[in-house]
């Protein structure tokens, strides 16, 4: 959109305001013989209301002093910008920097029509000036000045859009005033608000000297005390209304829902964004894990490869509906993984790939066995080398693809040394070598990633075990599809079970940082949301997703919610009232309200509430 660049007529609108004051009048009754009577009460109430406090006394703030370029209102300190320059083309929305800038402001816009008759015949005047400048140029010989002649061209074509009705006239004043509770904190503000307006190419000016007129302007009452205007047609006019509809649909990728702000569609792809991460945050019962699932199966059909984590079995229908590999995690189950397994990635790779997975088993046994003291780690390390060794691994590429080595190894080498400690570090790893957790961790690896879609279930695992499991099944995926670039998504659900152990948070952390290198987009999906952003890494992990999925919260943790992602009251209410499936999709820089929908052949394989599971038992 282009603005008019011409300079402004001289005539300025004037405010008209009206006032009406009503007074009650007593009725003075029959005869004069009551007018000593009333002439005594409207003295009585005269005297009452001369001792009683009026509105403006109780509202009234306790001081107000005006300084040369600030305001002082009480304790608060307010300092008013008017807007005198503007670019010559802009777009719609285009003063949503100002709109939602991280600090209150009070913004305050005018307009005021004016008649097409007096706008043209300024024009005609400006217009006859203008070509008289530039062929008076041209006839010296002097060459012509270029904002002469693109305010000629703007004004031509104001002029014909006039004549014809496609546009008329107004006159508009923009103003902002900054609030701050002392006057650094003033003068901060004040710099970073003239950054971003200077950022659109609009000029600001501090009103100096008129900072008590700056305010009132300002105050939700209509009234231009300052009357600095700027010529605009309906078009220029329109684009500066904040109001426009949000819209967060692009040429590629797949359906998340329904845009509630305008009905349209919500397509996007995440792998177009600078990292393909996301994070679903929600309470029980909102349905997170339906929205999901529903974009885990979308994305299947557009060839992105699935790996899942599933707590609760909630992923089994749709990976037998689309022929995945189903892999259970329990005492009876045969799927076992090796945590001392190696990727082979050295021969390929820089990374000394052995270095690499002790520093992993490390922050796996922190899980494993609890808290260490420095002397009880560097026994661990030095019995993790001398577990590979005894299998003949060491840092040589060649030896890391021989078979590696299985828990009973590590066991017999701590028992093999001669400190105490490592007595003690042997005592608390039996029970997963001879004791009741036999058969979950020191089994060779029998899993294969070859399936487009798997899910690792650990449902049936005790919940101090699934930590555990879920940290070697994450360190298992880790190492095999570093082996081969594929677009892939991996989907670790509950992930507060990883938050409740620094190691395990950590490596998640690690996983969300650095999978962005393998084509991969890590979502992590939790209905604790303050057992995860209570923690560091909790906060980075959702500070390196560039998709952040919030649906219906508690009203215990909606605060901390809005703190971290900086909502807005009106979002704060709408994250408490959401319907299930509803909720706030950000994007980058960009989020709209949406509601997540499916097809009726989709919604009988993610669906999990009971009353429709017991309804399609009945159907078959």
């Amino acid at each position: 959109m282009k603005l008019p660049t011409f300079k402004k007529s001289s005539s300025q609108p004037t405010p008209k305001n009206a006032s009406l004051i009503l007074f009650p009048s007593p009725k003075l009754g029959e005869g004069a013989r009551r007018a000593g009577e009333v002439g005594g009460e409207v003295s009585a109430i005269t005297k009452d209301l001369s001792t009683a406090k009026s509105v403006q006394d109780i509202i009234a703030p306790e001081r107000l002093s005006v300084e040369f370029n600030h305001i002082k209102i009480g304790r608060s300190y307010y300092r008013t910008y008017f807007v005198g320059g503007y670019p010559r083309f802009v777009t719609a929305n285009w003063l949503a920097p100002l709109i939602n800038f991280d600090h209150a402001l009070a913004i305050s816009m005018f307009i005021y029509p004016v008649e097409s008759k007096s706008t043209l015949d300024d024009l005609r005047r400006k217009i006859a000036e203008m070509e008289a400048e530039l062929a008076t140029d041209m006839q010296r010989g002097r060459i012509v000045d270029p904002s002469t002649q693109a305010k000629l061209d703007d004004a031509l074509s104001l002029q014909d859009q006039l004549v014809k009705g496609i546009e008329r006239f107004f006159q508009f004043a923009l103003y902002t005033t900054i609030p701050a509770s002392n006057l650094s904190e003033l003068d901060q503000v004040s710099k970073q608000v003239s950054s971003t307006l200077a950022s659109l190419l609009i000029s600001a000016t501090p009103v100096i000297l008129e900072h008590a007129l700056g305010f009132k302007t300002t105050l939700p009452s209509s009234i231009d005390h300052l009357l600095v205007t700027r010529n605009m047609d309906t078009t220029s006019l329109a684009s500066t209304f904040p109001f426009t509809s949000s819209e967060l649909t692009s040429n590629e990728g797949i359906l998340y829902g329904l845009n509630e702000h305008n009905g349209s569609l919500v397509i996007f792809d995440r792998f177009s964004l600078e990292n393909a991460n996301s994070v679903v945050f929600a309470k029980a019962g909102s349905g997170k894990s339906y929205a999901v699932k529903l974009e885990a199966l979308r994305s299947l059909m557009f060839g992105t490869e699935l790996i899942i984590i599933d707590p609760e079995n909630e992923y089994k229908n749709l990976c037998d509906a689309v022929g995945g590999s189903y892999i259970n995690f329990s005492f009876n189950s045969q799927n076992r993984i090796n945590p001392f397994d190696l990727s082979t990635l050295t021969s390929t790779s820089d990374e000394n790939e052995l270095n690499q997975k002790i520093l992993s088993l490390h922050s796996m046994f922190k899980v494993i066995m609890g808290a260490m003291t420095p002397t009880e780690e560097a026994i661990m390390d030095r019995a993790l080398v001398l577990t590979y060794k005894m299998k003949g691994i060491t840092p040589d590429a060649e030896t890391q693809k021989r078979e590696p080595p299985l828990m009973e190894d590590l066991f017999k080498a701590l028992v093999g040394m001669e400190e105490p400690q490592s007595r003690s570090l042997a005592d608390r790893l039996e029970k997963y070598v001879k004791g009741s957790f036999k058969g979950i961790i020191d089994q060779p690896s029998n899993v294969v990633l070859n399936n487009p879609f798997t899910v690792f279930s650990v449902r049936d695992l005790e919940d101090s075990v699934k930590p555990i499991a879920i940290f070697i099944i994450l360190d298992y995926i880790w190492t095999k599809l570093r082996r081969e670039l594929k677009k892939r998504i991996l989907i670790v659900d509950e992930a507060w079970y990883l938050m409740q152990y620094p190691d395990s948070a950590s490596f998640l952390y690690g996983i969300a940082k650095r999978c962005r290198k393998y084509f991969l987009g890590l979502t992590t999906i939790t209905q604790d949301v303050e057992d995860f952003l209570n923690t560091d890494f909790g906060k980075s992990i959702v500070t390196n997703s560039s998709i952040q999925i919030l649906m219906k919260q508690s009203p215990a943790a909606i605060d901390h919610v809005a703190q971290v992602f900086y909502l807005s009251e009106g979002e704060k209410h709408l994250l408490l009232s959401a319907d299930i499936g509803e909720g706030l999709f950000f994007a980058g820089n960009n989020h709209v309200a949406i509601k997540v929908v499916s097809s009726p052949d989709e919604h009988k394989l993610i669906t999990t509430r009971p009353q429709d599971i017991l309804a399609q038992r009945a159907q078959k």
